[in-house]
Protein backbone atom coordinates (compact mmCIF):
# COMPACT_ATOMS: atom_id res chain seq x y z
CA UNK A 1 0.00 0.00 0.00
CA UNK A 2 0.95 3.56 -0.92
CA UNK A 3 2.14 5.52 2.13
CA UNK A 4 1.68 8.58 1.12
CA UNK A 5 -2.53 7.15 0.06
CA UNK A 6 -2.59 6.45 4.01
CA UNK A 7 -1.16 9.80 4.66
CA UNK A 8 -3.79 11.55 2.94
CA UNK A 9 -6.53 9.23 4.06
CA UNK A 10 -5.23 10.55 7.36
CA UNK A 11 -5.36 13.92 7.21
CA UNK A 12 -8.65 13.65 5.43
CA UNK A 13 -10.23 11.82 8.23
CA UNK A 14 -9.07 13.87 10.95
CA UNK A 15 -9.87 17.68 9.26
CA UNK A 16 -13.56 16.21 8.23
CA UNK A 17 -12.94 17.90 4.88
CA UNK A 18 -10.72 17.61 1.71
CA UNK A 19 -10.64 21.04 1.07
CA UNK A 20 -9.27 21.32 5.01
CA UNK A 21 -6.85 18.40 4.21
CA UNK A 22 -4.98 20.11 1.51
CA UNK A 23 -2.67 22.67 2.82
CA UNK A 24 -1.42 20.18 5.76
CA UNK A 25 -0.61 17.32 2.93
CA UNK A 26 0.86 20.41 0.45
CA UNK A 27 -1.37 19.38 -2.45
CA UNK A 28 -4.52 20.38 -4.05
CA UNK A 29 -7.98 20.12 -3.30
CA UNK A 30 -8.36 18.23 -6.64
CA UNK A 31 -5.33 15.80 -6.15
CA UNK A 32 -6.76 14.86 -2.07
CA UNK A 33 -9.90 14.22 -4.00
CA UNK A 34 -7.69 11.51 -6.38
CA UNK A 35 -5.79 10.37 -3.97
CA UNK A 36 -8.81 9.21 -1.80
CA UNK A 37 -10.97 7.62 -4.92
CA UNK A 38 -7.47 5.73 -5.81
CA UNK A 39 -7.39 4.69 -2.00
CA UNK A 40 -11.29 3.37 -2.09
CA UNK A 41 -10.51 1.74 -5.77
CA UNK A 42 -8.09 -0.07 -4.15
CA UNK A 43 -9.51 -1.21 -1.29
CA UNK A 44 -12.90 -1.73 -3.02
CA UNK A 45 -14.39 0.04 -0.21
CA UNK A 46 -16.12 3.52 0.22
CA UNK A 47 -14.31 5.54 3.12
CA UNK A 48 -16.24 8.68 2.66
CA UNK A 49 -19.70 10.23 2.54
CA UNK A 50 -20.11 13.13 0.97
CA UNK A 51 -21.88 16.09 2.23
CA UNK A 52 -22.18 19.86 1.46
CA UNK A 53 -20.19 20.63 4.94
CA UNK A 54 -17.09 18.04 4.07
CA UNK A 55 -17.10 14.28 4.29
CA UNK A 56 -18.14 11.61 6.73
CA UNK A 57 -16.15 8.35 7.41
CA UNK A 58 -18.08 5.18 7.07
CA UNK A 59 -17.22 2.47 9.21
CA UNK A 60 -14.47 0.94 7.24
CA UNK A 61 -12.76 4.18 7.42
CA UNK A 62 -13.23 4.28 11.35
CA UNK A 63 -11.57 0.76 11.37
CA UNK A 64 -8.67 1.56 8.65
CA UNK A 65 -7.64 4.91 10.70
CA UNK A 66 -7.81 3.21 13.81
CA UNK A 67 -5.36 0.45 12.04
CA UNK A 68 -2.58 2.64 10.19
CA UNK A 69 -2.94 6.15 12.72
CA UNK A 70 -0.02 5.04 15.19
CA UNK A 71 2.18 3.82 12.37
CA UNK A 72 1.80 6.35 9.29
CA UNK A 73 2.34 8.95 12.16
CA UNK A 74 5.01 7.56 13.77
CA UNK A 75 6.63 7.44 10.28
CA UNK A 76 6.19 10.61 9.37
CA UNK A 77 7.79 11.45 12.71
CA UNK A 78 10.84 9.45 11.80
CA UNK A 79 11.25 11.72 8.34
CA UNK A 80 10.90 15.08 10.31
CA UNK A 81 13.88 13.93 12.26
CA UNK A 82 15.82 13.99 9.12
CA UNK A 83 15.50 17.77 8.48
CA UNK A 84 17.60 18.64 11.91
CA UNK A 85 19.63 15.45 13.25
CA UNK A 86 19.49 15.77 17.36
CA UNK A 87 18.25 19.08 16.85
CA UNK A 88 14.57 19.48 18.37
CA UNK A 89 14.84 23.14 17.72
CA UNK A 90 15.50 23.02 13.84
CA UNK A 91 12.57 23.99 13.17
CA UNK A 92 9.81 27.31 14.65
CA UNK A 93 7.11 26.51 16.53
CA UNK A 94 4.02 28.46 15.89
CA UNK A 95 2.61 28.37 19.46
CA UNK A 96 -1.26 30.46 20.42
CA UNK A 97 -3.03 31.04 23.53
CA UNK A 98 -4.76 33.36 26.03
CA UNK A 99 -3.06 36.61 26.26
CA UNK A 100 -2.87 36.77 30.12
CA UNK A 101 -1.96 32.99 30.76
CA UNK A 102 0.70 33.27 27.59
CA UNK A 103 2.29 36.33 29.41
CA UNK A 104 2.52 35.01 32.69
CA UNK A 105 3.18 31.52 33.03
CA UNK A 106 3.82 30.10 28.79
CA UNK A 107 6.45 32.84 27.72
CA UNK A 108 8.48 32.72 30.83
CA UNK A 109 8.26 29.08 30.92
CA UNK A 110 9.85 28.79 27.62
CA UNK A 111 12.79 31.17 27.79
CA UNK A 112 15.13 28.35 28.81
CA UNK A 113 14.70 26.39 25.24
CA UNK A 114 14.80 29.31 23.68
CA UNK A 115 18.33 30.20 24.91
CA UNK A 116 18.85 26.77 23.60
CA UNK A 117 17.99 27.64 20.39
CA UNK A 118 14.01 27.80 20.78
CA UNK A 119 12.51 30.14 17.40
CA UNK A 120 9.24 30.80 19.11
CA UNK A 121 6.32 32.70 17.17
CA UNK A 122 3.55 33.22 19.37
CA UNK A 123 0.02 34.59 18.41
CA UNK A 124 -3.34 34.77 20.80
CA UNK A 125 -6.89 35.12 21.34
CA UNK A 126 -9.91 33.55 22.59
CA UNK A 127 -9.99 29.60 22.50
CA UNK A 128 -12.59 29.55 19.37
CA UNK A 129 -10.27 31.02 16.94
CA UNK A 130 -6.88 29.43 18.16
CA UNK A 131 -8.39 26.05 17.91
CA UNK A 132 -9.64 27.15 14.67
CA UNK A 133 -6.17 28.02 13.58
CA UNK A 134 -4.26 25.02 14.91
CA UNK A 135 -6.84 22.93 12.73
CA UNK A 136 -5.88 25.01 9.44
CA UNK A 137 -2.14 24.99 10.47
CA UNK A 138 -1.93 28.68 11.86
CA UNK A 139 -0.54 27.08 14.87
CA UNK A 140 1.85 23.87 15.82
CA UNK A 141 0.23 23.99 19.78
CA UNK A 142 -2.66 25.84 21.39
CA UNK A 143 -3.27 26.06 25.16
CA UNK A 144 -6.95 26.02 25.20
CA UNK A 145 -9.60 27.44 27.81
CA UNK A 146 -11.83 24.65 26.51
CA UNK A 147 -11.27 20.93 26.30
CA UNK A 148 -11.00 20.96 22.03
CA UNK A 149 -14.17 18.16 20.27
CA UNK A 150 -13.48 16.08 17.07
CA UNK A 151 -10.24 13.94 15.67
CA UNK A 152 -8.51 16.68 14.21
CA UNK A 153 -7.28 18.03 17.21
CA UNK A 154 -5.38 15.66 20.51
CA UNK A 155 -5.44 17.47 23.61
CA UNK A 156 -4.22 17.00 27.28
CA UNK A 157 -4.54 18.92 30.06
CA UNK A 158 -2.14 21.49 31.11
CA UNK A 159 -2.83 23.04 34.69
CA UNK A 160 -5.92 24.51 36.50
CA UNK A 161 -6.51 28.16 36.49
CA UNK A 162 -8.61 28.92 40.11
CA UNK A 163 -10.98 32.30 40.22
CA UNK A 164 -10.60 33.95 43.10
CA UNK A 165 -13.49 37.27 43.78
CA UNK A 166 -10.72 39.85 44.83
CA UNK A 167 -11.06 44.19 45.34
CA UNK A 168 -8.81 46.48 46.31
CA UNK A 169 -8.74 47.21 50.40
CA UNK A 170 -11.07 50.56 49.95
CA UNK A 171 -13.96 48.04 48.66
CA UNK A 172 -13.24 45.08 51.22
CA UNK A 173 -13.66 47.50 54.40
CA UNK A 174 -17.10 48.88 52.31
CA UNK A 175 -18.31 45.47 52.53
CA UNK A 176 -19.84 43.79 55.34
CA UNK A 177 -17.65 40.74 56.11
CA UNK A 178 -20.46 39.26 58.51
CA UNK A 179 -23.12 40.13 55.73
CA UNK A 180 -21.31 38.64 53.15
CA UNK A 181 -20.65 35.27 54.36
CA UNK A 182 -24.71 34.23 55.26
CA UNK A 183 -25.71 35.93 51.98
CA UNK A 184 -22.56 36.69 49.75
CA UNK A 185 -24.62 37.68 46.63
CA UNK A 186 -27.01 39.91 48.80
CA UNK A 187 -23.68 41.88 49.78
CA UNK A 188 -22.65 42.33 46.64
CA UNK A 189 -25.53 43.55 45.35
CA UNK A 190 -24.90 47.21 43.40
CA UNK A 191 -21.16 46.74 44.49
CA UNK A 192 -19.68 47.83 40.92
CA UNK A 193 -18.29 44.78 38.91
CA UNK A 194 -15.19 44.55 36.32
CA UNK A 195 -15.47 42.19 33.06
CA UNK A 196 -13.50 41.56 30.20
CA UNK A 197 -16.70 41.05 28.20
CA UNK A 198 -20.61 42.54 28.40
CA UNK A 199 -21.95 38.97 29.77
CA UNK A 200 -19.78 38.60 32.59
CA UNK A 201 -18.14 35.19 31.54
CA UNK A 202 -15.89 34.93 34.82
CA UNK A 203 -17.96 36.52 37.13
CA UNK A 204 -21.19 34.61 36.48
CA UNK A 205 -19.10 31.32 36.27
CA UNK A 206 -18.32 32.17 39.66
CA UNK A 207 -21.87 33.30 40.87
CA UNK A 208 -23.07 30.17 39.90
CA UNK A 209 -20.66 27.55 41.58
CA UNK A 210 -19.93 29.36 44.77
CA UNK A 211 -23.37 31.71 44.96
CA UNK A 212 -25.90 29.52 42.90
CA UNK A 213 -27.01 31.81 41.39
CA UNK A 214 -26.52 34.47 38.71
CA UNK A 215 -24.98 38.05 39.38
CA UNK A 216 -28.11 41.12 39.33
CA UNK A 217 -26.98 43.81 37.31
CA UNK A 218 -24.69 44.91 34.30
CA UNK A 219 -20.96 45.62 34.62
CA UNK A 220 -18.95 49.07 35.74
CA UNK A 221 -16.12 48.83 33.86
CA UNK A 222 -15.53 46.23 30.59
CA UNK A 223 -12.46 45.56 29.65
CA UNK A 224 -11.41 43.10 26.74
CA UNK A 225 -7.76 42.28 28.94
CA UNK A 226 -7.83 40.34 32.33
CA UNK A 227 -4.41 42.72 32.65
CA UNK A 228 -6.67 45.66 32.60
CA UNK A 229 -9.65 44.15 34.88
CA UNK A 230 -6.41 43.98 37.68
CA UNK A 231 -5.57 47.22 37.43
CA UNK A 232 -8.64 48.34 37.60
CA UNK A 233 -9.75 46.31 40.78
CA UNK A 234 -6.52 47.30 42.25
CA UNK A 235 -7.12 50.98 41.44
CA UNK A 236 -10.53 50.62 43.01
CA UNK A 237 -12.94 50.77 41.01
CA UNK A 238 -15.34 47.98 41.86
CA UNK A 239 -14.68 44.30 42.69
CA UNK A 240 -14.30 41.32 40.22
CA UNK A 241 -13.53 37.25 39.63
CA UNK A 242 -9.84 36.72 38.57
CA UNK A 243 -7.32 33.67 38.28
CA UNK A 244 -5.09 33.21 40.92
CA UNK A 245 -1.83 33.05 38.75
CA UNK A 246 -2.74 36.96 37.61
CA UNK A 247 -3.42 38.39 40.48
CA UNK A 248 -1.12 36.17 43.33
CA UNK A 249 1.35 39.26 43.62
CA UNK A 250 -1.36 41.82 44.37
CA UNK A 251 -2.82 39.50 46.93
CA UNK A 252 -0.02 38.95 48.92
CA UNK A 253 1.29 42.45 49.10
CA UNK A 254 -2.33 43.07 50.10
CA UNK A 255 -3.21 45.56 46.51
CA UNK A 256 -6.00 43.28 46.31
CA UNK A 257 -8.05 41.37 49.37
CA UNK A 258 -10.07 38.00 48.57
CA UNK A 259 -13.24 38.50 49.47
CA UNK A 260 -14.22 34.67 49.87
CA UNK A 261 -12.18 31.54 50.68
CA UNK A 262 -14.68 29.11 49.25
CA UNK A 263 -14.24 25.31 50.40
CA UNK A 264 -14.51 24.23 46.66
CA UNK A 265 -12.76 27.51 44.44
CA UNK A 266 -14.29 27.69 41.10
CA UNK A 267 -11.56 26.18 38.68
CA UNK A 268 -11.24 25.79 34.90
CA UNK A 269 -8.73 23.25 33.31
CA UNK A 270 -6.36 24.71 30.45
CA UNK A 271 -5.09 22.16 28.18
CA UNK A 272 -2.35 21.93 25.58
CA UNK A 273 -3.37 21.08 22.11
CA UNK A 274 -1.96 20.09 19.10
CA UNK A 275 -3.43 18.31 15.50
CA UNK A 276 -3.47 14.90 15.95
CA UNK A 277 -0.91 13.26 14.78
CA UNK A 278 1.76 16.07 14.98
CA UNK A 279 2.47 15.84 18.81
CA UNK A 280 5.41 13.68 18.34
CA UNK A 281 7.16 15.36 15.57
CA UNK A 282 10.90 16.73 17.29
CA UNK A 283 9.99 20.54 17.32
CA UNK A 284 6.45 20.23 18.74
CA UNK A 285 7.15 17.42 21.35
CA UNK A 286 10.31 19.67 22.68
CA UNK A 287 8.13 22.50 23.30
CA UNK A 288 5.05 20.57 24.51
CA UNK A 289 7.16 18.28 26.60
CA UNK A 290 8.85 21.20 28.38
CA UNK A 291 5.17 23.06 28.78
CA UNK A 292 4.08 20.01 30.47
CA UNK A 293 6.53 19.73 33.01
CA UNK A 294 7.18 23.50 33.88
CA UNK A 295 2.81 23.01 34.52
CA UNK A 296 3.04 21.20 37.64
CA UNK A 297 4.31 23.57 39.51
CA UNK A 298 2.31 26.31 38.10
Amino acid sequence: MDLSLLRTFLEVYRAGSLTGAAPHLGLSQPAVTAQIRTLEERLGRQLFQRTARGVVPTAVADELARQVAPHVDALVAITERRIGPGDPFARPVHLGGPAEFTAVRVLPALAEPVRRGLRLRVGVGLAEELLSGLAAGRFDLVVSAIRPRGRAITAVPLTDEEFVLVAAACWAERIDREHLAREPAAALRGVPLISYAEDLPIIRRYWRTVFGGRPSGQAAVVVPDLRGVLAAAAAGAGVTVLPRYLCEQQLASGELVALLQPEVPPINTLFLAARTGTADLPHIAAVRDHLLAQARSW
